[in-house]
């Protein structure tokens, strides 16, 4: 993927967390695009409320990533990394 094609396709990636954000934000959570891998996976920090929450896999799985993938039927998976800041 060519660098132009790359800041294209992540400025989609982060209009879907966007679009999902704000359902996260009124459960006390948050949501953060850390980076597309050269696999098509999206990876996400999750913070506030969302990073300690027994179903925050559940949230990611069912609600993020079947959103980006509908949107965005390239991304292969989305899953969250622990950035540890």
């Amino acid at each position: 993927m060519e660098a132009q094609e790359r800041i294209d396709f992540e400025k989609k990636v982060n209009n879907v967390i966007d679009q999902v954000r704000p359902y996260l934000v009124a459960d006390g959570g948050d949501i953060e695009f850390v980076r597309l891998t050269d696999n098509m996976e999206v990876q996400v920090e999750l913070k506030g409320a969302c990073a300690s929450c027994s179903m925050s896999i559940m949230t990611l799985k069912m609600g993020v990533e079947q959103a980006m993938m509908k949107a965005i039927p390239e991304v292969k998976s989305v899953d969250a990394i622990n950035l540890g800041y």
